[in-house]
């Protein structure tokens, strides 16, 4: 199993958890506003650390940002085997392409 998969499988055993003892059930009992949001804010601090040129701080915000949008998936209950399957129907098209067949 690997990285992606054993993380998928521990947030979702921690959305049923409590909030006192598990950081995925407090994000949970705030709510997807509240979950979308830390996404969005790692996505900024990701964005921030790229910039500064400071490789360690990349991968830990870039860490942060993937764990967030896993938790994400997980409270809408979408399998990272979706996305997946997604990045993989993706591969070997263009990028301009593709989101070009997006907005028709």
């Amino acid at each position: 199993m690997d990285t992606l998969t054993r993380l998928e499988t521990t947030i979702a055993q921690r959305l049923a958890a409590s909030p006192e003892t598990s950081y995925v059930a407090k994000l949970h009992a705030k709510g997807l506003a509240k979950i979308a949001q830390k996404v969005g804010e790692e996505a900024t601090e990701t964005v921030i650390a790229a910039l500064a040129g400071d490789e360690a701080e990349l991968v830990g915000e870039a860490a942060d940002l993937i764990f967030h949008l896993m938790v994400l998936l997980g409270e809408k209950r979408v399998p990272l085997d979706r996305v997946l399957a997604e990045l993989d129907r993706r591969e070997g098209v263009s990028g301009l392409d593709e989101k070009a067949s997006r907005s028709a």
